[in-house]
């Protein structure tokens, strides 16, 4: 089961921070805010990453970010109107481990994220073996099963049903599978990964098996898959 993110938002604007917030929460992450720098020194150790807006009203973000990072190797995502190429060198040298400029879009900050934190913490997958219902998934002789019989598979559509299942609870992005399937992580992902997913719910006989979360990306739909059909008998 995937840990799920804690996300600090360092953010003096109510309704940025109160919408950053809500929109994290609703993709499965842990969110809360404060609105000053020196609640952010005090609070950042209680987060896996943190969204740090420059403009504070205490504290310059630059000078928020060194004392955090002198501290913590936390990582720090620096959300911010300063769009120069001075600001965004100041802002990584301070310690920022990304830059985004506002206005920006919320799903690329969603790509951002999982990119820092791909980064700073590599996913070491130790399940050898996952299982789910009458589903089995043998990452050790690249095997796939349902209701003991084998399901072939294609490289890459194993390598996509690994990846879903192994993160049962959360959602996958398209870019999350396009950089880790696909080891693209600059392309935009298009039908590529719709037409491995049509496969595969058609070879383990059920769309249940993986759902689609629209605008995001995909879910591991896991045992409770529904209108499942048996594979016809071997002859």
């Amino acid at each position: 089961m995937r840990e799920t993110l804690r996300v600090l938002v360092v953010e003096n604007e109510a309704l940025a921070a109160d919408c950053l917030v809500n929109g994290l929460r609703r993709h499965g992450y842990e969110a809360e805010s404060v609105d000053t720098g020196a609640k952010a020194l005090q609070s950042h150790r209680g987060a896996d990453l943190l969204l740090l807006d420059l403009d504070l009203p205490d504290l310059d973000g630059l000078e928020a970010c060194q004392g955090i990072r002198a501290s913590s190797d936390i990582p720090i995502i620096a959300v911010t109107a300063r769009g120069s190429e001075l600001d965004r060198v100041l802002g990584l040298r301070a310690g920022a481990d990304d830059y985004m400029v506002k206005p920006y879009g919320f799903l690329e900050l969603l790509a951002r994220i999982e990119a820092v934190m791909r980064r700073v913490r590599p996913q070491v997958r130790t399940m050898e073996v996952i299982t789910s219902g009458p589903l089995r998934i043998d990452v050790r002789t690249r095997e796939v099963r349902l209701d003991g019989r084998h399901v072939e598979v294609t490289r890459k559509e194993f390598d996509l049903l690994y990846l879903l299942a192994s993160q049962p609870e959360g959602v996958v992005s398209r870019e999350q599978l396009m950089a880790e399937v696909w080891d693209d992580s600059r392309s935009r992902p298009g039908r590529t990964i719709d037409t491995h997913v049509s496969s595969l719910r058609a070879k383990l006989g059920s769309s249940g098996w993986i759902t689609t979360v629209r605008g995001v990306g995909f879910r591991f739909g896991g045992s409770v898959a529904v209108g499942r059909v048996p594979l016809p008998e071997r002859r």
